[in-house]
């Protein structure tokens, strides 16, 4: 198993991105918040890996600290919650939130995620708040842009266009990417960065 990856970070398309580790490229998936935290593109970075295997593909997941890495196992340990599901979890809230609304069983907030229904957030809940008592996950402070170590995505001939293709791959419909998306860049500016658009637009959607 791959459990850690260093190297240069080659090109970045959310929720994918490629990393040069002497030579070899590899394809790795990657929550939002992680995104948010990469350092610009031709510099290295160290990520915790959880590797998938399945019948046809082998799939890597990354994660810019351990702590994500542990939620995320123990998200694809919840029954009906699969790795896709859990990206899509830990790019639409920050992991201090998902923490936070297991323990006030706010199940009102996790269901604006694609992906979760009623019945999936009550599972959740019930599931996950045991395994976070077990976890002993330390406190997790959510990452803001602009804080120091970050590095926005590379400039995209159209930003709104990545943003939009972003937000479908995390589970969201079209027409929902596309009107957060426009409603994001109306708030930031039409020169918003990717990783803007793709941020203000999960937080009007998830936080309503």
């Amino acid at each position: 198993m791959i459990g850690r990856l260093t190297g240069e970070v080659l090109e970045k398309q959310p929720p994918q991105l490629l990393l040069d580790v002497n030579g070899v490229g590899y394809e790795l998936e990657a929550s939002m918040n992680t995104f948010y935290k990469l350092p610009a593109q031709g510099e290295r970075v160290t990520l915790h890996t959880h590797m998938v295997v399945r019948e046809d593909a082998q799939l890597l997941y990354a994660f810019i600290d351990a702590q994500e890495r542990v939620l995320f196992r123990a998200l694809i340990k919840t029954n009906g919650v699969g790795p896709k599901l859990a990206l899509a979890i830990l790019s639409g809230i920050s992991s201090e939130e998902f923490i936070r609304c297991v323990h006030n069983e706010d199940s009102a907030t996790l269901v604006r995620i694609p992906g979760v229904g009623k019945k999936t957030a009550e599972r959740l809940i019930v599931e996950m708040k045991d395994k976070l008592d077990r976890l002993e996950i330390p406190t997790m402070t959510e990452f803001r842009l602009g804080a120091p170590g970050a590095a926005p995505l590379a400039a995209l001939p159209d930003n709104r266009a990545e943003a939009e293709s972003a937000l479908v791959a995390l589970g969201y419909k079209p027409v929902q990417a596309t009107r957060a998306v426009e409603q994001a860049a109306s708030s930031l500016g039409e020169d918003a960065a990717v990783e803007e658009l793709i941020r203000q637009s999960l937080k009007s959607m998830v936080g309503g």
